[in-house]
């Protein structure tokens, strides 16, 4: 396959193999936005996806698999979050915690916060130690939670949960992104090798970002957080700081900032296998989009750290200055695939500033057929109901209507009309033209008039309304 390259100001470049969209050196693209970086922290892999229908906007090497560290806690949060819309506990749950949590919390080697055996900890605060310092402990307390303490279990359910929303290349071993044998037997799923690290793509983990965004919004309100106090109020209050350094407001140890408007979550990870990830939501002029970079540079390497937030960003530039949000195909009257059709809503989608799309009709929706792929086949097609239009669509709709109609009521119109037909019949035979009094004589004729006219006008409807 050929590559095709993106330069700044032109329009996206689109892939050979149509199903991975718009591609390119993404070193000379971040260098033209004008960030300084090198090349040796190129991602390995990288996806951009609108969240709005799941259209690829960018891909390098998507399909890679790959180690996505910490991120796995991202997979672990949405199946809490699911679990919590299915009433099976809430933000306000506590949990005890045990000397085996408290252990663990204590394992130097992954990212942790304190936990202390006998506390009651809030889901809530699990849950913001679990995203935002990356707490192992805080991780694992919330899937025994989901579980029953059955950590197999709750591994099926992650592998469970990736293939039912599309993840097809991914493959969990441990909830909280580093090898379950790190974890010296307090944490050991049965079934899955200790010694096993998560797999995953950045396409899968573009589509985890999607539904995240789409089903369950309100993670953002944490995500979105560059810093955070936990455990407030309590002996064991503590300040925490978030590793996503493209945050507003965020400082990074180097103590450069990667601030970038918008951005509002939602997990790192890292690892020595996976080096450095970052999978990340962005909304910007109405238009969000979710971002997964994986393999910046080497895990040995600090500065891998703060570069794929620089890679990250110049990503989020070429999208916001090529891709825009727009009405497509505005309510109201329009000829699409030779036909007079009309729309009671507008069609809103993401598309390539200089690059339309077309329409086709296919049953009762007008379909829009985009220059972008996909993420995934199970992702809905961008569509609006539509009604036909024109004066011959209106008046077959019209006779298919009134036939229905004649169908369910027909027969009680002619009895009613029948009905009336025959009191003014009689009233017109049984009433005398004349009478004595002059003027009641002439009243009376004038009403036979109208009620003559009244039967061939009830008639006609009657006609009319039944054929």
């Amino acid at each position: 396959m050929s590559v095709n390259f993106f330069f700044l100001k032109n329009p996206p470049v689109f892939s050979e193999e149509t199903d991975l969209g718009p591609t390119g050196d993404f070193y000379q693209m971040t260098k033209d936005y004008g960030y300084s970086v090198d090349r040796k922290y190129k991602p390995k892999s990288s996806i951009m996806i609108d969240a709005q229908n799941g259209q690829i906007l960018w891909q390098d090497n998507p399909d890679e698999i790959r180690d996505q560290g910490s991120m796995a806690k991202a997979m672990t949060m949405f199946i809490v979050y699911e679990a919590m819309s299915e009433g099976k506990f809430g933000m306000d749950t506590l949990i005890t915690a045990t000397s085996t949590d408290q252990q663990i919390s204590q394992v130097y080697e992954v990212s942790n916060t304190p936990i202390v055996e006998g506390v009651k900890y809030p889901v809530s605060e699990l849950i913001k130690m679990s995203f935002i310092p990356s707490s192992s402990a805080s991780t694992i307390m919330l899937a025994n939670l989901v579980s029953d303490n059955d950590a197999g279990k709750f591994i099926d359910i992650m592998n469970e949960k990736a293939k039912e929303i599309g993840m097809t290349n991914t493959h969990f071993n441990n909830c909280s992104g580093a090898q379950a044998a790190v974890f010296k037997g307090l944490y050991t799923p049965e079934g899955y090798n200790p010694n096993e690290s998560n797999q995953t793509t950045a396409r899968d983990y573009s589509i985890l970002g999607f539904n995240i965004v789409n089903k369950h919004p309100e993670i953002l309100e944490i995500t979105k957080n560059a810093k955070l106090t936990i455990m407030q109020g309590t002996p064991y209050e503590e300040n925490v700081q978030n590793y996503n350094y493209s945050l507003p407001g965020n400082i990074a140890p180097n103590g450069q900032s990667y601030s970038y408007e918008g951005v509002d979550g939602i997990k790192t990870g890292s690892s020595p296998i996976a080096d450095y990830n970052y999978m990340a939501t962005c909304k910007k002029n109405d238009m969000r989009v979710v971002e997964v970079i994986m393999g910046v540079g080497n895990w040995d390497d600090e500065d891998s750290e703060f570069n794929r937030h620089l890679y990250g960003n110049a990503l989020l530039d070429y999208a916001y200055s090529n891709f825009s949000k727009e009405v497509i195909l505005p309510a109201g009257k329009h000829d699409i695939d030779s036909e007079k059709v009309k729309t009671d809503d507008d069609l809103v989608a993401v598309k390539p500033k200089d690059i339309d799309g077309k329409f086709s009709i296919s049953g009762e929706d007008i379909i829009y057929n985009s220059p972008l792929p996909f993420v995934t086949k199970s992702i809905p097609q961008i569509k609006v109901a539509y009604k036909k239009a024109g004066l011959l669509s209106f008046s077959k709709r019209a006779s298919n209507d009134k036939k229905s109609t004649s169908k369910n009521s027909g027969f009680s119109h002619f009895i009613k009309t029948s009905f009336l037909i025959f009191i003014l019949l009689l009233f017109c035979l049984l009433t005398p033209n004349r009478i004595k009094n002059h003027k009641k004589s002439k009243f009376i004729i004038s009403l036979k008039i109208f009620s003559l006219l009244s039967i061939v006008y009830l008639v006609l409807s009657m006609i009319i309304n039944i054929f």
